[in-house]
């Protein structure tokens, strides 16, 4: 099983330490394009500190997150640790890497794999410093990172997809740099949270969206402690009703299509 995350926007600080290897990261078919989008993010933001409205825009913060410039400037010589350490919100506070037990931290580096606008993707054992960089910027140079990391990333998805299933978790700006293809997709499953409330006897149901990264991060926590491992998407949803979550799901209506799950709550926290 590959599951497919997005990245926290915050992130925690980086430690004290050995600075970042990019020969060290997984997927190293990825190392050149992180190496081009490492290197035109540093010379954007390496600048007087004065004179970064430019790199301000570029990145998309506001005045009060001025000082995530000076920390990219640094991503080179800046400590580093685990991917599963610097992601934080909603979605990582719900999963809590952290409190897993022994095996099901062993299955989390395994099998978690959370995309980048700078990394491309990386396991949650990947060491890497804390950055600011989402998919949706557009680099001066390389462009919209979206569309540059959809060629790095078709060529070494497919091999690290394996033979079993690929649970797509990731916001739609990093499901678009890579979509599954042909005998991939059919074992792919992507997941919607939908809100269920009884409104005058009859039930309405909503999307949902802080909640539905929470359900998400409870839904990868409680596969890897439970030691499951569905082979496709049919598995995963009777794996995830063993669980005691209610999950509807019907296999897509053509070949190479994706199945898409979605998982109803009466209680969002």
């Amino acid at each position: 099983m590959l599951v497919l995350l997005p990245p926290s926007e915050g992130k925690a600080p980086s430690r004290r330490g050995a600075p970042l290897r990019l020969d060290s990261l997984s997927l190293p078919g990825l190392t050149e394009a992180r190496q081009a989008v490492l290197d035109e993010l540093v010379e954007l933001c390496a600048g007087d500190p004065g004179e970064n409205e430019k790199a301000r825009e570029v990145l998309g913060l506001s005045e009060g997150l001025r000082g995530e410039i000076a920390k990219n400037a640094e991503l080179r010589t800046a400590g580093t640790r685990p991917a599963g350490e610097i992601y934080t919100g909603v979605l990582y506070d719900a999963l809590d890497l952290a409190s897993l037990d022994p095996a099901a931290k062993r299955r989390a580096k395994r099998s978690l794999l959370v995309f980048s606008g700078l990394w491309g993707a990386v396991q949650v054992g990947d060491r890497i410093p804390s950055y600011r960089c989402s998919m949706g910027v557009k680099l001066p140079a390389l462009g919209a990172l979206g569309a540059y990391w959809r060629t790095p990333l078709a060529s070494v998805m497919p091999e690290a997809a394996g033979d079993g299933l690929v649970l797509d978790l990731r916001s739609s700006a990093y499901a678009a740099a890579w979509k599954p293809k042909g005998e991939v997709a059919e074992r792919t499953a992507t997941v919607r949270v939908l809100h269920a409330q009884v409104v005058d006897g009859v039930e309405k149901r909503s999307v949902v969206s802080h909640f539905n990264k929470a359900t998400k991060g409870r839904i990868v926590r409680a596969l890897l402690s439970a030691g499951a491992e569905p082979e496709n998407p049919a598995a995963l949803v009777e794996a995830l009703r063993d669980l005691g979550y209610v999950v509807e799901a019907a296999p897509p209506a053509k070949a190479g299509r994706a199945w898409a799950l979605d998982v109803v709550v009466t209680e969002i926290h």
